[in-house]
C-alpha cells in the first residue's frame, strides 16, 4: 500500500530548526531539532508515516555525526537538543553504535538530549549512551493507547505489559520518558478525547516527565483505507484542545504537557475559530495558559 519514498541523503538531515520549549525548571529553553535520516525502522505500526524520509539500507557509519555537524553549525545554540530518527535509537542498523562517542562528543555543553526508541529496545545500551553525554538523556516512547485491544492493532509489536517494563526501567535509571499519544490512535470509534486524557494518565502515573498529545494524520494510502471504513478518524482542532485541558490537571509537579501542534495551520487552517484555538495551545504549550 507504499507508494515511494523521497530522496535521502545519508549524510544530510532530512529537516533541522531552532524552537523553544518549557524546560522542566518552567522556562523555555531553546531547542534545536534535527530529524535525521537513517534505515527505515524494522517495526510497521500501522499509523506510521515516517517511513517516507527514511533510507532502505543500513546507515552507514559515521552518517549520524556529520548530519548532526551540519544542522548544529546552522543552528544556534541550546540547552536541549532532540535527535528525532524515524524509529529507534538503539537500531544498530538505524544508528550505528560504533557513532554514539562522536555524537556525544557534538553534544557536549548540551544540558538535555531527547531521542527515539521503541520499549523493546530499552536496555542496557540506553544506559551506556546516557553515561556518554554530559546532560541529561530522555528517551521518547510511542505509548499511543493503554487500550490493550487497540493497542494490538497497531502492529507496534509489544504489548501494555512491555510499555511499563521500558517506562520503570528508564526511571529506574534516571532516565527521563517523554510519552507519544496519539488523538486518537486507529479503530477508536466515537469520542477521541477520553482516549487520549486515559494514556496520559497512565503516562504521569508511570513517571514520564513529558507527555505529547498527537493529532492522528491519514496522509497514507493505509490510513486513508482506515479512514474510508470509518476506522481511522482525525481530531478536529477543538477535540485537540479540549483533550489538553481534560489532562492538564493529571500532571504531577515537573511534569509536563504537549500539545503536538506541527503543520496545524495546514492541518486545521480552514476549521471555525483556528486562529484564537491554536493561540491558546501555542500559550498552553510555552507554559502561558
Amino acid at each position: 500500500m507504499r507508494g515511494p519514498k523521497a530522496h535521502v541523503d545519508p549524510h544530510r538531515p532530512v529537516a533541522f530548526f531552532a524552537e523553544e520549549e518549557l524546560g522542566p525548571d518552567g522556562t523555555l529553553w531553546p531547542t534545536n531539532t534535527v530529524l535525521l535520516a537513517n534505515r527505515e525502522c524494522p517495526f510497521r505500526c500501522v499509523y506510521c508515516d515516517l517511513w517516507k524520509h527514511t533510507l532502505d539500507e543500513p546507515t552507514p557509519a559515521g552518517a549520524i555525526p556529520a548530519q548532526i555537524d551540519f544542522a548544529l553549525s546552522r543552528l544556534p545554540p541550546a540547552r536541549q537538543v532532540k535527535l528525532y530518527n524515524a524509529g529507534n535509537w538503539f537500531d544498530a542498523k538505524a544508528i550505528p553504535p560504533q557513532d554514539h562517542a562522536a555524537v556525544a562528543d557534538r553534544l557536549r555543553g548540551v544540558e538535555r538530549v531527547v531521542i527515539e526508541n521503541h520499549p523493546k529496545l530499552c536496555d542496557d545500551r540506553v544506559l551506556a549512551f546516557r553515561d556518554r553525554l554530559e546532560g541529561h538523556l530522555e528517551v521518547a516512547v510511542g505509548v499511543e493507547t493503554v487500550d490493550p485491544a487497540v493497542l494490538g492493532r497497531l502492529e507496534k509489536s509489544m504489548t501494555l505489559e512491555e510499555l511499563e517494563r521500558a517506562v520503570t526501567f528508564l526511571k529506574r535509571h534516571e532516565v527521563a520518558v517523554r510519552a507519544f499519544i496519539l488523538l486518537p490512535p486507529p479503530f477508536v470509534r466515537g469520542d477521541p478525547v477520553p482516549h487520549a486524557v486515559g494514556a496520559a494518565r497512565w503516562s504521569f502515573e508511570a513517571g514520564c516527565e513529558v507527555a505529547v498529545l498527537i493529532p492522528l494524520r491519514a496522509d497514507t494510502e493505509a490510513m486513508r483505507t482506515l479512514a474510508a471504513s470509518g476506522d481511522a478518524v482525525p481530531p478536529t482542532l477543538s477535540d485537540v484542545e479540549r483533550a489538553v485541558r481534560e489532562a492538564a490537571p493529571l500532571r504531577g509537579r515537573r511534569q509536563r504537557l504537549f500539545a503536538d501542534l506541527w503543520d496545524a495551520e495546514a492541518t486545521f487552517g480552514g476549521e471555525p475559530e483556528a486562529a484564537s484555538r491554536l493561540r491558546r495551545l501555542r500559550d498552553f504549550n510555552d507554559g502561558r495558559l
